[in-house]
């Protein structure tokens, strides 16, 4: 097998949305075959874990949304995210949707690391943060925006991991990352 990652030979838009881009391309794979897959381009997002307290600190708080997601079937556990906007940087991005969703600011973004959230079939990445220094801002939600930030220790929120009640990935992933890299 080559060390070609595959060539996009042709694309057939198939819907464009105001999230998503869905597109049937026809791609040459790595061993010279052709093939049709269907991708969801989108532009990706950033997401935000807001730790209150000190890095060092045994159990800091953190903030975590109670989200209702129509594809989740109902109300899940999440962090602040949102997609990035034209022009905007991921930093920018992590710190609206701090203030947006969770009436939040912080006096610093700390890189996590980033996710393919289901690279099966869409090109979505995550840039992941954590917020600390954090401050009172002003939540300003978008009309299809329902949720209920929860203040919570970061022990009670992997435990919400660990018993499968929060199972948002890319919370799961800012979560686990932050308590095994960052966390004292």
């Amino acid at each position: 097998m080559s060390e070609d990652h595959g060539a996009l030979v042709g694309s057939r838009t198939v819907h464009d949305g105001r999230v998503v881009h869905l597109s049937i391309d026809t791609v040459r794979f790595p061993d010279g075959s052709l093939g049709e897959l269907e991708l969801v381009r989108h532009r990706g997002a950033a997401a935000v874990l807001p730790i209150f307290g000190e890095p060092a600190d045994a159990d800091p708080d953190v903030l975590l949304l109670r989200q209702y997601r129509y594809a989740a079937g109902g109300e899940i556990y999440e962090i602040p995210a949102g997609i990035v906007e034209e022009g905007e940087s991921w930093e920018e991005c992590a710190r609206r949707e701090l203030a947006e969703e969770a009436g939040l600011t912080a006096a610093t973004l700390l890189p996590l690391t980033t996710i393919h959230t289901t690279p099966g079939f869409t090109n979505e990445r995550i840039r992941l943060f954590a917020a600390l220094g954090l401050g009172e801002g002003r939540a300003r939600l978008d009309r299809d925006e329902f949720l209920q930030p929860i203040r919570m220790g970061l022990a009670r929120a992997l435990e919400l991991a660990r018993s499968g009640e929060l199972t948002d990935a890319k919370s799961l992933v800012a979560l686990l990352h932050y308590s095994r890299f960052q966390g004292g």
